[in-house]
């Protein structure tokens, strides 16, 4: 007896994968460009320079530009160039014709001295940030001030300070306060919006994580499965990966900010209840089908 023949196989619905493909390659372009047009309005951002003070030919130049932020350490720090103009500096404005002093605000933890004729360096101090906690993170917010005033050979002379930031962990706004002779900005810090949105992900992340593992128990416990080796080795790996995607957060948080309390601990906690409810269930389970029946 002759076999039968092979059923041909059905060819796809070319139609049918279109009406996919399509949604899937419109989102991927609208994701694709919004993330561009984010990501350039961050650049922007960065790249502006905030310019305070007087504009004198005969002034010094404060090139000021935040390098880091420590919210741990409630502080940033902050890069400065000087540049003496007109007949305060020497010729290119690479050395001060007179001893120059460059004193700054109580937020700052130090003031800058220069050697009449001796080249300018650059300098790095730390300026005191007030309010906000990193315990608030990702959504913590600071204040500060940074002021320059100058003195050039036992006189003051005026000042103008070229604000900008390096950070991009946070975004920074400067608000111009300055007076007819020194420069000064205050400032307002708070987590860049790339960061903010990976924060969000990161607990979107966890919360489904810890909701994908809670529908796995409860299948496991209301079919009587017994002791799922595969499920509880996914639910344990779960548990120990969800600490080391936590710990992938920028800025290293620390523990009991905002991230975990409202996500981290909570999914934490129900992975764990879960796994102990399967291994529970599970030997119950397998106890009793190992007991011998009547007669």
């Amino acid at each position: 007896m002759a076999p039968p023949p092979d059923t041909p196989r059905p060819r796809p619905d070319r139609t049918s994968l279109l009406r996919v493909l399509i949604p899937i390659a419109v989102l991927i372009v609208v994701a694709v460009g919004v993330g561009s047009w984010l990501q350039f309005s961050e650049r922007q951002a960065g790249d502006t320079v905030h310019t305070v003070g007087s504009t004198a030919p005969d002034r010094v130049d404060v090139e000021a530009t935040v390098q880091r932020v420590d919210a741990a350490g409630r502080e940033l720090t902050l890069r400065v160039r000087v540049v003496p103009r007109g007949s305060l500096g020497e010729e290119e404005s690479a050395a001060p014709v007179a001893d120059l002093s460059l004193q700054t605000s109580s937020a700052t933890l130090a003031d800058l001295e220069f050697k009449a004729h001796e080249r300018l360096t650059t300098r790095d101090v730390r300026v005191a940030l007030s309010r906000g906690s990193i315990g608030d993170y990702p959504f913590d917010t600071y204040e500060t001030d940074i002021e320059f005033w100058a003195v050039s050979g036992g006189r003051q002379v005026p000042v103008r300070m070229l604000f900008s930031n390096n950070d991009t962990l946070f975004s920074v706004s400067a608000d111009p306060l300055s007076t007819r002779q020194e420069a000064v900005f205050g400032l307002s810090l708070v987590r860049s919006g790339s960061l903010l949105v990976f924060a969000v992900f990161m607990m979107m992340v966890m919360w489904a994580l810890a909701a994908s593992v809670l529908i796995g128990t409860w299948y496991l416990i209301s079919r009587g499965e017994g002791v799922v080796w595969p499920a509880l080795a996914w639910m344990a790996a779960t548990l120990f990966a969800l600490a080391a995607f936590r710990n992938t957060a920028p800025g290293t948080p620390p523990i009991g900010c905002v991230l975990d309390w409202f996500a981290f601990l909570w999914a934490e906690t129900v992975i764990a209840l879960c796994l102990i409810a399967v291994v529970v269930t599970g030997v119950r389970t397998a106890l009793r089908a190992d007991e011998p029946g009547p007669g």
